[in-house]
């Protein structure tokens, strides 16, 4: 008779001996009552396959080759370092505990990846308002 598999599923939870189970209340199921534990790992690894690949295919990217998904992980990890220490030295700077999007600009733009568009400074609500405002109206023709 061959061995039972040691891969898991529900039937390795009911028939481990000597495992004390709590049976379900209620319900047809006579099964006992499981507990998933979150395995802990690397955090970089949740940036995953698909994530990757559709960064790639904004960049204009038509294949990706199986070896560049950690190369991608460990460049994403260094850049990331790189503008949270900066953004970290803001906070503290100014005694709070709360990185704010200002912090993330400035620290991109010391880096010289200065981003547009999130800064009080040059963003302007009012614009977009204004601009859709005015291309709703259509003049009529007679």
């Amino acid at each position: 008779m061959p061995t039972k598999s040691s891969r898991g599923g529900p039937a390795t939870a009911r028939s481990l001996p000597g495992k004390v189970s709590r049976m379900a209340v209620g319900g047809k199921t006579i099964l006992s009552s499981k507990r998933h534990r979150k395995i802990s790992r690397d955090s970089i690894q949740g940036i995953t396959r698909p994530d990757i690949r559709r960064l790639a295919r904004r960049g204009g990217v038509k294949r990706i080759s199986a070896n560049i998904y950690p190369e991608v992980r460990d460049a994403l990890k260094c850049h990331l370092k790189a503008i949270l220490q900066g953004c970290v030295a803001y906070v503290e700077y100014r005694n709070a505990k709360t990185i704010t999007t200002l912090d993330v600009i400035r620290s991109l733009a010391r880096l010289g990846r200065p981003i547009y568009g999130f800064d009080p400074d040059t963003y302007d609500g009012r614009k977009k308002a204004q601009n859709n405002s005015q291309s709703d109206i259509v003049p009529q023709t007679p």
